[in-house]
C-alpha cells in the first residue's frame, strides 16, 4: 500500500489528500476541539479528553505521587488520573469520526433484512426517469467489468432504495469515507474491480462487528470455515474476521478465486454469498445460462436479492449527487492510528485507564478482540491500535504499564477465560468407498461446505484425492485419520455432555442421530452393549473415555 503503512508497527488511515495543520500548542488544540464538539452538539461522553480537565488545565497541579509501578499520577481538580508523558501535541483523536462509527453499528440489521426480503416485482412510485437510468447504467457498464445493464427488476430495486432506504444510503456515504480508501488499495493489489468496495455495504453495512443469523462475521461476512481457509484466526479471545485489514485481504483472495472459477464478476458475487456449488446448480437448472439474471430464479432467496442490492448500491453511491444524497462532512479531514505489538495480556479497561481514551473508542479501533482483552500467546502477534497521538504514551511507559497490569490481574477474584483455539483445518485423503455425504457425516460438516472449501463443482471424488476440512475438534480428528470410519467418528464433534441418560423410546439409532459424529457401533463399543435393548435410566458414555 501507498497511503497506508500496514507494517507491524504502523498504520495510517488517510481519508482525504488535503491534511489540515492543527494548532501547535497543547491547550489551544484541545480548546479548539471542544469548541467544535459544542458546535456540533456531540455528547461529551464520546470524547477521549475530559472537558472539565481541559477547562481546568491552567490550574493543573502536578502531584509527586507514584503508584507501585512507577506510573505518574496528576490531580485535575479533585480527581486523580494517570499522566503518561510523551506528546508534543495533545490528542487529535477524532471524536466526530468515532460518533459516526458508533451510530453506524446499528445499521447492519436493516441492511441484512433489505437484502433478504428484496422484491424485484414490487411496484414503487417512480422517482427516476427510466431513460435517464438507462443512460447512467450504460455509463457505469463502460467503466466497470460488472454486467451493469438495465432491466425492470433492477429499476424497481433502485427506486425502492431511493424511497425507503434513503437514510441508510446517506449513512453509508459518510462512513464509507473511513473504509473505502483501504478497500480500494487492497482491491487494486489483487486486480479486482474497485467497485467491489460496495460489496462490504451490502454484506455488513460497514460494521466490522456485524454477525449474521448463521454466524457470518465482520465487514465481509466470513463464515468460520471460509475464514480459516484464508488464515483468519478465531479463538476464545480473538476473531480476525472482524479485523478490517486482515478480513479485507482475505476477501480479495476469496473473490479472486471465485472469479477464476466463473470468469464473471456477477457470478463471483453470487458465489461469494451462497457458495460456488449453488451457483453451479443454478447454471445447470437454467439450461446452461451464465448470465446472472438468467439464473437468478434458480438461486437461493437471499442470493437472488444480493446482486440487485449490490448493483443498486453501486448506482446510488456513484450518482449520489444527482439524487441529492448527502453524507456528512466531518470537519477533521483525516484520522490517523498506529499499532504496537502487545507483550503481555492487557484489557481495554486498563488501556483506557492508563492512556486516557474511552473503552468504546478502543472497541472501534480494535474490533477483532471479542472479550475486550488483548491476549499474549507465544508464537502469535497481537497488536493494539491507538490514535497516533496517544501511541507515544503507551510505548514510552510499556514496562511500567505491563507491571501495573500484571499486579491488577493478580488481585482479581475471578480468573480470566483460557485462550482456546476453536475450529482448525485437517487434510483428509479419499479412500475407496468414500463419498461426500459419508465424509461430511464423519466430521460433522455439510456436503456443501466441503465442496466450497475445496472448490468442487460436482460430487465426484477420486481415490487419493486430498480434501481440506474444518472441524470443531481438529486434534482428535487428525490423530484418527488413519482409523476406521467408526473410530474417527468417535473422536470428532463430541457433544458438550459426555453422558446420555436413556429415556423411554430411545434406541441406539435415535441416540446416534441426536449426536452428530457418533455411530451405533461407537455406542456399543464404549458401553459394552451387544444387543439393541436399552433400559430407561441407563447412562451411556458418548466418548471413548473413562467417565
Amino acid at each position: 500500500m501507498h497511503l497506508y503503512k500496514f507494517g507491524r508497527l504502523s498504520f495510517i488511515l488517510v481519508l482525504f489528500a488535503n491534511i489540515s495543520v492543527f494548532a501547535q500548542e497543547v491547550k489551544e488544540v484541545q480548546k479548539e476541539h471542544i469548541k467544535v464538539i459544542k458546535a456540533k452538539d456531540i455528547p461529551l461522553d464520546t470524547l477521549a479528553l475530559d472537558m472539565q480537565g481541559i477547562e481546568q488545565m491552567d490550574e493543573l497541579e502536578s502531584s509527586s505521587d507514584l503508584n507501585d509501578n512507577s506510573l505518574p499520577i496528576v490531580t485535575i481538580g479533585d480527581k486523580k488520573t494517570y499522566d503518561l508523558k510523551d506528546l508534543k501535541i495533545a490528542s487529535t483523536y477524532d471524536s466526530l469520526w468515532m460518533k459516526e462509527l458508533y451510530e453506524n453499528a446499528a445499521l447492519y440489521d436493516e441492511m441484512y433484512e433489505t437484502v433478504l426480503e428484496i422484491d424485484t416485482t414490487e411496484v414503487v412510485d417512480n422517482t427516476l426517469n427510466t431513460d435517464t437510468l438507462k443512460l447512467r447504467l450504460q455509463r457505469l457498464n463502460q467503466k466497470t467489468p460488472f454486467n451493469v445493464a438495465y432491466n425492470p427488476s433492477l429499476e424497481k430495486v433502485i427506486n425502492s432504495f431511493l424511497v425507503r432506504k434513503r437514510g441508510l444510503i446517506e449513512r453509508m456515504l459518510t462512513v464509507s469515507q473511513f473504509y473505502f480508501p483501504m478497500f480500494e488499495e487492497q482491491l487494486d493489489k489483487y486486480d479486482i474491480p474497485l467497485e467491489m468496495k460496495y460489496l462490504a455495504i451490502v454484506e455488513s453495512a460497514l460494521n466490522p462487528r456485524a454477525r449474521s443469523r448463521v454466524g457470518a462475521t465482520g465487514l465481509w461476512q466470513f463464515m468460520y470455515g471460509t475464514g480459516k481457509m484464508y488464515k483468519l484466526d478465531v479463538s476464545s479471545y480473538v476473531d480476525e474476521r472482524r479485523d478490517p485489514i486482515k478480513s479485507t485481504e482475505a476477501a480479495c483472495k476469496y473473490l479472486s478465486k471465485l472469479y477464476g472459477i466463473f470468469e464473471d464478476w456477477d457470478l463471483a458475487l453470487a458465489a461469494y454469498n451462497s457458495g460456488p456449488g449453488n451457483v453451479n446448480k443454478a447454471i445447470r437448472r437454467s439450461g446452461g445460462y451464465k448470465n446472472y439474471w438468467n439464473i437468478r430464479r434458480n438461486l437461493p432467496r437471499e442470493t437472488a436479492g444480493y446482486v440487485p442490492a449490490f448493483l443498486a448500491t453501486m448506482y446510488l453511491l456513484e450518482y449520489a449527487d444527482e439524487h441529492g444524497l448527502k453524507g456528512k462532512k466531518v470537519d477533521r479531514t483525516y484520522f490517523e492510528t498506529d499499532t504496537v505489538h502487545i507483550k503481555s495480556l492487557i484489557s481495554f479497561d486498563q488501556i483506557s485507564e492508563l492512556v486516557g481514551i474511552g473503552v468504546e473508542e478502543l472497541k472501534v479501533l480494535n474490533p477483532a478482540y471479542k472479550l475486550d482483552i488483548i491476549p499474549h500467546v507465544e508464537g502469535k502477534e497481537y497488536t493494539l491500535r491507538l490514535p497516533i497521538t496517544e501511541m507515544g504514551k503507551f510505548v514510552a511507559n510499556e514496562e511500567a504499564i505491563y507491571a501495573h497490569v500484571k499486579e491488577q490481574f493478580k488481585s482479581k477474584e475471578s480468573p480470566l477465560p483460557q485462550l482456546v483455539k476453536t475450529d482448525d483445518r485437517i487434510r483428509y485423503k479419499v479412500r475407496s468407498g468414500d463419498y461426500l455425504g459419508k465424509i461430511a457425516a464423519r466430521y460433522g460438516v455439510g456436503v456443501s461446505q466441503i465442496k466450497r472449501w475445496n472448490g468442487l463443482r460436482s460430487n465426484n471424488l477420486r481415490i487419493g484425492q486430498r480434501l481440506t476440512i474444518f472441524t470443531r475438534n481438529p486434534v482428535s480428528a487428525s490423530k484418527t485419520a488413519s482409523k476406521s470410519p467408526q473410530t474417527v467418528a468417535s473422536t470428532t464433534n463430541l457433544p458438550a455432555s459426555k453422558i446420555h441418560t436413556v429415556k423411554s423410546g430411545d434406541s441406539l439409532w435415535t441416540i446416534s442421530r441426536k449426536y452428530p459424529g457418533i455411530s451405533i457401533e461407537n455406542l456399543r463399543e464404549w458401553n459394552g452393549i451387544s444387543g439393541n435393548n436399552l433400559k430407561p435410566g441407563t447412562k451411556l458414555k458418548l466418548c471413548n473415555c473413562s467417565s
